[in-house]
């Protein structure tokens, strides 16, 4: 099930920008506490380097992603989700716009 909404939480308002515009998002935090982010990435193969665990929840559009130390993409979809390990990085090839919430931790 693909999330609409998210109600009750606090947006910060200065937008994160990485790779030259290509991934644009909103830090949000809910009333218990946890983060999320919420953006969009256009058409691109962008690397990503993870802190903590990721979740990536696609909204919208579509995306192939390739897990640190694997060879294959996988596509992923609307309603779908992949995690990323902590400490580790992913690749990410975009060719419509890709909107998401990134759960974290």
């Amino acid at each position: 099930m693909t999330t609409e909404k998210i109600d009750g939480v606090s947006v910060n308002t200065q937008a994160n920008v990485y790779f030259d515009g290509k991934c644009v998002s909103h830090g949000l935090t809910l009333a218990d506490g946890t983060k999320l982010s919420v953006g969009v990435i256009l058409p691109a193969t962008l690397t990503f380097n993870t802190g903590a665990p990721e979740i990536m929840e696609c909204v919208g559009g579509s995306c192939e992603y390739k897990l640190d130390g694997s060879s294959e993409w996988v596509k992923s979809s609307a309603g779908e989700e992949f995690s990323i390990p902590g400490n580790s990085k992913f690749e990410i090839r975009v060719t419509e716009p890709y909107h998401y919430i990134c759960h974290f931790g």
